[in-house]
């Protein structure tokens, strides 16, 4: 079954009393039409991701967009096969993307928005420090040619990394501007929030993220290297913005490219590279048997909700 997804968010301030309200609305709405996927609420705003059919993705978008303070929420749409999500889930958090810093407020103020056609003028740019916002199993799939990885593990290392390492990085390259990129915008307003926050000058980023990019840029003029990684069952998705290549270990969460199914630290739903030395005996045991209760209910067609994935935007 072909299904829509649909992933939206939007800095705004949100009450801490109205969020309970949202959150029993939406998961009514979810229940009724369908939807699948994951909602995040927090006075600073919204970050999702859902799947179901397009009638009940525009209901929810209608429901959200009655409140002026959303109307100009940005939404990313595809389309993908099967079960994208396994359960429908709204949740309250002290942040919609977690960066465990205060002093990040975008709607104080963000960097300035690049097109994705004036993208590439940036990356060829000596005077411009383009930086990847996203965790290190994220670049590791696939980035822009020439950006800086950070290696974080999270999105909370970020403050960290900036200054004791891109601070000196400045200093020594002297760059003009910085543009900074990440899946679909949201680690990017972020994260340009903080560096303005911090007394950067001239930051940039991406608007709309790599799925922006890619889907508006041909293939033929892309700077773009490998795959995009994507917080949902897809794992990652090529310059067509379909799946590629990459599973998922359902034991970690962590993408594994085909090579990593061949090693001896791979086994189905119980262990892989990234995994094998990180979790116990007693947790590889109860791994089997959410395995062995996987490939049950898949035999009968069935969905599971066992398998794991990092949370979105980690």
């Amino acid at each position: 079954m072909r299904v829509q997804v649909a992933a939206f968010y939007r800095f705004v301030t949100l009450a801490s009393e109205e969020l309970p309200d949202w959150q029993t609305r939406l998961l009514a709405l979810g229940s009724e039409t369908g939807l699948l996927g994951t909602i995040l609420l927090a006075t600073e705003g919204i970050n999702g991701t859902v799947a179901g059919s397009a009638s009940s993705v525009a209901a929810l978008l209608e429901l959200l967009q009655t409140d002026p303070r959303l109307a100009n929420l940005a939404v990313k749409r595809s389309e993908a096969e099967g079960r994208v999500f396994h359960r429908f889930k709204v949740r309250l958090k002290a942040e919609i993307v977690t960066m465990a810093e205060p002093s990040a407020q975008p709607s104080r103020g963000t960097g300035v928005p690049v097109p994705p056609e004036h993208w590439n003028a940036l990356l060829g740019d000596p005077d411009t420090l383009t930086i990847d916002t996203r965790n290190h199993y994220e670049v590791a799939l696939g980035s822009f040619a020439g950006a800086i990885d950070p290696g974080t593990e999270t999105f909370s290392d970020f403050p960290a990394w900036v200054e004791q390492r891109l601070r000196p990085l400045l200093a020594e390259k002297r760059p003009q501007r910085l543009a900074l990129f990440c899946t679909g915008g949201i680690r990017c307003e972020k994260a340009t929030a903080y560096l303005l926050a911090q007394g950067f000058e001239d930051v940039l980023q991406l608007q709309g993220g790599i799925l922006n990019y890619l889907e508006q840029v041909p293939e033929a003029e892309s700077r773009w290297q490998g795959e995009c990684y994507v917080f949902d069952q897809r794992v990652a998705l090529n310059h067509q913005l379909q799946p590629g290549c990459y599973h998922v270990c359902h034991a970690c969460g962590l993408p594994l490219a085909p090579a990593d199914l061949e090693l001896d630290s791979y086994v189905a739903g119980v262990s892989c590279r990234h995994c094998i030395d990180r979790f116990t005996p007693a947790d590889r045991k109860r791994f089997a048997e959410r395995q062995r209760q996987m490939r049950r209910a898949e035999a009968c067609g069935e969905p599971h909700i066992g398998r794991v994935m990092p949370p979105a935007g980690a």
